[in-house]
């Protein structure tokens, strides 16, 4: 095994791709496969020296910005993202968190559970303040199933957003959503959080500009109440609005989604399995 694989790497996926691919003028034949170094650097805003150093094992210690930009130059993979920051892990030594930092709670109070008992068939979820998807009903589980949402052993609503391609075909509205999932993380806790910094900067890399745009951006505050049009593959086009009820003692958020027409409603009944009427929409 090579004690370089992340410069190996980085090298075998710059020789990969073609001046074409990259958005770049094809130009005359060239002795070199793919990218040239140089032009890697140009596509993502590092020096040339650098790219050198990373190839040749020299620098080991990349910034999450540095990978995210270099993945998006490569186009890589959302696999192919998370080899690299796995790599990258590995050649510079992983994160350490500090002993006093408390982890996001993934326990889930016994009111909690009964609120959701009671919300039953209403698609409902609790998440923590870096979006990982803690208890829902059944009636959630229904609707966000078939959407890929909870096939992680861990779901978590970020890593979904940005690094499942199915959300972007299910959520027509996914820039609204992908900002707001960005809000909630910046205004859940602070950016310093290291539980915040580590999924930041793990989506940084595994998600690239679409993530590190927004988390770059000024801050604005998450929406509370809204709407979203799902593209549901069993029911079809759903139209929900949504009420966040905030739990900061707890560190969590609970998102209730309610029909926002009759034709929603009566799909929802069907996928629950249940006769038209044990949903009503809510508009206004």
């Amino acid at each position: 095994m090579s004690d370089n694989e992340l410069g190996a790497f980085l090298r075998s996926r710059r020789e990969a791709v073609s001046p074409v691919e990259a958005g770049l003028p094809a130009g005359p034949r060239r002795r070199t496969p793919g990218l040239r170094r140089s032009e890697l650097a140009i596509l993502a805003g590092v020096s040339v020296e650098y790219v050198t150093r990373l190839e040749q094992g020299r620098d080991r210690n990349p910034s999450p910005q540095v990978l995210g930009a270099l993945a998006d130059a490569l186009h890589l993979s959302v696999q192919d993202r998370i080899l690299l920051r796995r790599l990258a892990k590995e050649a510079g030594g992983d994160l350490v968190f500090c002993a006093q930092a408390v982890p996001p709670t993934r326990t889930v109070r016994a009111g909690l559970r009964a609120m959701l008992d009671r919300l039953e068939p209403t698609p409902a979820v609790l998440l923590n303040w870096i979006g990982d998807v803690l208890a829902y009903t059944a009636g959630y589980e229904r609707l966000a199933g078939p959407l890929g949402l909870l096939d992680a052993g861990q779901p978590n609503m970020l890593r979904y957003v940005f690094t499942d391609e199915r959300a972007r075909t299910v959520f027509p509205g996914w820039d609204r959503l992908a900002d707001e999932q960005v809000a909630h993380l910046r205004h859940e806790a602070a950016l310093q959080d290291p539980y915040v910094a580590a999924l930041a900067d793990e989506l940084t890399v595994t998600a690239g500009a679409p993530f590190s745009d927004r988390l770059a951006a000024v801050p604005a505050m998450p929406r509370r109440t809204g709407s979203d049009v799902v593209v549901h593959p069993e029911a079809g086009t759903l139209r929900l609005a949504y009420e966040t009820l905030a739990l900061p003692d707890d560190g969590q958020r609970m998102v209730v989604h309610l029909p926002a027409d009759d034709a929603t409603a009566s799909a929802l009944d069907r996928l629950n399995g249940r006769q038209p009427g044990a949903l009503r929409a809510v508009r206004g």
